[in-house]
């Protein structure tokens, strides 16, 4: 790093002579000193690399607005690779937590604060049922749930889950299946259908994997629920 100055003087010695050299050896002494001179005073072109574009929250080309939440959801790929949720830059659940399952990935958060609640995996393909609704029941009002598939959701979802989800704001959750990805995100009381949902549908016509379609990606910004002041 130390010799990077004299050795950048060197170049600019050796090129400043040979140009008089050969500028002189082709039109003169005369001619040459114009062409050195001319070369002193040419600005030199400066390369700059392209600038990074910046990265907001959880990754999001622009930053959110005042009193919203920044997320971002990625459903498991196949049954290899596991989901993740990110909410304002903060990773509630993935593989390096060691937190993520089979099934339905779900993080529950305070709609006024952000605070993560709690984050649980329920197994869709052998788990019980049961233990889902016990998680979903008590929801209080307000509450963010976030929901990410891995593998299978849907194998052991009742009638009585489906309808959660849908009260959560779901329009898609009816249709889900054997191996289809999801992601939602939704809340309880919410009054209108959730514009935070994706579905890729499992159809070994079009899966990117031999038995699992390819993995969901959604992100966008959440309303903060307002408080009693507001």
């Amino acid at each position: 790093m130390r010799l990077a100055g004299p050795l950048r003087a060197l170049v600019v010695v050796l090129t400043v002579g040979m140009t008089w050299i050969l500028g002189s050896a082709i039109f003169g002494p005369d001619r040459g000193i114009i062409l050195v001179r001319q070369l002193l005073s040419a600005p030199s072109e400066v390369i700059t690399p392209e600038p990074r574009p910046r990265r907001y929250k959880c990754g999001l080309p622009s930053p959110c607005p005042d009193r919203h939440f920044a997320f971002r959801i990625v459903s498991g790929a196949a049954n290899v690779i596991g989901p993740k949720i990110c909410l304002e830059d903060k990773i509630l659940v993935s593989s390096v937590k060691n937190n993520v399952g089979r099934g339905l990935n779900i993080a529950l958060v305070n709609g006024v604060t952000g605070e993560l609640l709690d984050a649980k995996a329920f197994d869709m393909w052998a788990g019980d049922v049961n233990d889902l609704l016990k998680y979903l029941r008590p929801l209080h009002e307000g509450t963010l749930v976030f929901v990410a598939s891995y593998d299978d959701p849907a194998t052991k979802m009742n009638g009585e889950a489906r309808k959660i989800f849908e009260e959560l704001g779901s329009s898609v959750v009816k249709e889900v299946g054997f191996r289809d990805s999801w992601v939602f995100v939704g809340a309880k009381g919410i009054e209108n259908k959730s514009p935070f949902e994706q579905r890729m549908k499992n159809n070994k016509n079009s899966n990117k994997y031999e038995g699992w379609p390819e993995a969901l990606e959604m992100e966008g910004c959440i309303p903060q629920r307002p408080t009693e002041d507001h």
